[in-house]
Order: C-alpha cells, then structure tokens, then sequence
C-alpha cells in the first residue's frame, strides 16, 4: 500500500509533541530523527518548486508547505530554548546542577547543551558589572522578611564560606545564618527554610 502521508504532517507531529511536553511539564527527549525527516522533506519541497518553470497551483501548495514547516520547527527550537530557560532560572543559575542530572542531559541535544553554556556566560557576564549589589540569579517569589533565616540541610553541600566564616552543612543539621550567603543554596535544593 502505497504512503499517503500530507506534507506538513511530520511537522505537525512535532507540534504535537511540544504540545504535550507543556502540558505534562517536562521536558520530553529532543527528537533528532523527525527534525531530520522533516528538514528532508523541506530539500524536497525545494526541489519542486525550484524545477517548476512556470507558475502553477501545486507550487502554491509546495510553498505554503515549506513555510508551514519552518515555522513549526521554529516553535518546536523556541520552546525547547524556553524550557530550558526556565530550567536555569529555576535552578538559581547553576548550569552544572543541570548538567551533572544525566536523566535531564539525556534529553538534550548536543546544541542545547551549548546554547545552556553560551546562555550561562552571557548572564554571567552581564551579572559580573554589579554583582555586589544585586543577584540576579536569587529568586524573588517570596522577599524576605529577615536578614536571618533558619534553614535545614537536605543534602549535603560541604564547607561554604559565608560573611562571618566557614560552615559544614551536612544532611540533618539545621543553622541560623545570613540569606544572602546561602540564598542560592536554598533556590539549588542543598537547604530548606524552617
């Protein structure tokens, strides 16, 4: 039986795809194989349109045909780039947090590994001009009431260096101690507020 598969249905499966990544809120693996069969499909299309001599209506349908499936690869890019924006953020900026998770790393592309580092450095070097005043990176759902704040280690982070000396913090323990010197502790997953 002979494939009857419409053009711009390998990108619709793509969007379909995304779509379900948004509603479950994950990140679903970058599919490699259908971006591929899609950009295929898009040299064929070409093909076509370029060999037509004259204006005829299926060079119409082939090019509304490309146009359709570039811009669901562009949705496709443009959402994965958004998820993984709001995976940094949500991680406080800390790109290796994400990284060292191979289940996350699994489902990424080498190209948006890359486009994690390069996203990095720039707010890195955009954050390192007033560093002092402001972090960027803290999260700001809930200000702070206090300059203190009690929190309990619910993994261990080893020896941290804070404004009044070097502190252990091992799984269990609790301690009072300044929010800005553990703030991105607690925004990474290492502490918890009491």
């Amino acid at each position: 039986m002979a494939d009857t598969r419409q053009f711009g249905d390998l990108a619709t499966q793509l969007i379909l795809e995304s779509r379900r990544s948004t509603l479950t809120d994950t990140l679903v693996k970058y599919n490699d194989n259908l971006v591929r069969s899609i950009i295929r499909e898009q040299r064929d299309l070409e093909k076509l349109t370029d060999s037509a001599q004259e204006a005829r209506p299926d060079v119409l349908v082939y090019q509304t045909a490309i146009v359709r499936n570039k811009r669901c690869l562009l949705a496709y890019h443009k959402h994965r780039m958004d998820r993984l924006r709001d995976m940094y953020w949500a991680v406080g900026g800390a790109l290796p947090h994400i990284l060292s998770n191979q289940d996350i790393r699994s489902r990424l592309s080498p190209h948006e590994v890359d486009f994690l580092r390069q996203y990095s450095a720039s707010v890195m070097d955009y954050r390192a001009g007033f560093s002092n005043e402001l972090d960027i990176t803290a999260g700001i759902t809930h200000p702070p009431r206090d300059l203190h704040v009690l929190v309990r280690v619910v993994k261990d982070c080893g020896v941290i260096q804070t404004e009044l000396g070097s502190i252990d913090f091992q799984k269990g323990q609790r301690f009072m101690v300044r929010r800005a010197d553990i703030e991105h502790l607690i925004v990474q997953g290492y502490l918890e507020e009491v």
